[in-house]
């Protein structure tokens, strides 16, 4: 069942029973794209752990590599030692093969949310699944990996957004990522409402935004780059300590500034090809607004991620960055 669970879910089939079970424990189905691994006693170093892929429906390289991983465990190849909820977040959107249907899922994941439709009811649902998960499993540390690809090449293709919150990233963590081939880390300076801030500012989890690449069509992905990503989740299944590496290998940013685009009248003011983390020095102009008037990089150099002038009005056009150094990676 596992191995056919996210293609059954995209083609938006029920199957005739809700739960059963796997080496280690058993699965629950909790709704259309929403999955619990329920392990039958947990391991020393388990986590309740939630895994979202597709909340970008375009975004296909994390859904392989996680079809790929519970295909493994229910071949036995695995054996379930932690909880975990694995979640395809925008079902429609990755059916179709966009970004989002009517507007970006990712920007949406807040307890005050008034809004109506598609993904804003998604948003709902996605939010009380992870809120039930983590009420049942208490008493075990939480975490949430939230796993993308880039629209664009970055200067460092696999990298992780530490949203802001008053969490404290446990040290760990940069060495478990480390160890997993990412590259560099964004230090989020503000609250931005993504389903990992949520789950960072709601419930003081360990969260992130992974990037892993960039983005591709389904069968196109290099899923041999992301084999060290692939190692990370396999032991979290297993509620085993993850692989280590320094984390000094990782270069560290924080935001500086966020570029929104105010008016219908727009631009930014480089090539829509540019990579993300390519440095401007002080005096360029990144962009253009009819309301908010021209941006220039004052102070220091600053670098652009998540650059896209067709966001809609009062949305996030980039975000601006300047390296920082590493945190103090004590062993804990």
């Amino acid at each position: 069942m596992l191995s056919d669970w996210i293609e059954l879910s995209l083609e938006g089939v029920t199957p005739k029973t809700r739960g059963g079970q796997l080496p280690g424990g058993s699965y629950q189905l909790h709704g259309p794209g929403i999955l619990e691994l329920v392990p039958d006693s947990c391991a020393v170093e388990a986590r309740a752990c939630v895994i979202s892929v597709g909340v970008h429906g375009n975004e296909t390289a994390p859904i392989e590599l996680l079809g790929a991983c519970l295909a493994r465990l229910e071949a036995g190849l695995l054996t379930l030692g932690a909880p975990m909820l694995v979640i395809l977040g925008n079902l429609e959107a990755i059916r179709r093969a966009e970004r989002y249907i009517d507007t970006n899922l990712n920007r949406l994941f807040r307890r005050d949310l008034d809004g109506h439709g598609m993904e804003p009811q998604r948003a709902r649902e996605l939010m009380l699944a992870v809120d039930s998960f983590f009420d049942r499993y208490s008493k075990l540390p939480r975490l949430h990996y939230d796993l993308h690809t880039a629209i664009r090449d970055s200067r460092f293709p696999r990298f992780v957004v530490d949203p802001y919150a008053a969490t404290r990233t446990q040290p760990e963590q940069w060495r478990w990522l480390a160890a997993a081939d990412i590259q560099a880390v964004l230090h989020q300076h503000q609250h931005s409402w993504t389903f990992s801030h949520y789950s960072k500012h709601y419930h003081q989890a360990q969260a992130f935004t992974l990037e892993l690449g960039r983005v591709a069509a389904f069968g196109e992905n290099d899923l041999v780059a992301l084999a060290p990503m692939a190692r990370l989740i396999k032991a979290l299944l297993e509620g085993r300590k993850p692989p280590e590496a320094d984390a000094a290998r990782m270069t560290f940013f924080r935001v500086a500034h966020e570029l929104i685009r105010q008016a219908n009248d727009f631009r930014l003011c480089f090539a829509d090809d540019t990579p993300n983390f390519t440095e401007f020095p002080v005096g360029t102009k990144l962009a253009e607004d009819a309301e908010a008037g021209s941006y220039i990089v004052e102070g220091e150099p600053l670098s652009v991620v998540f650059p896209n002038a067709a966001v809609e009005r009062g949305a996030r056009a980039a975000l601006l960055a300047h390296p920082v150094e590493p945190p103090k990676l004590r062993h804990s």
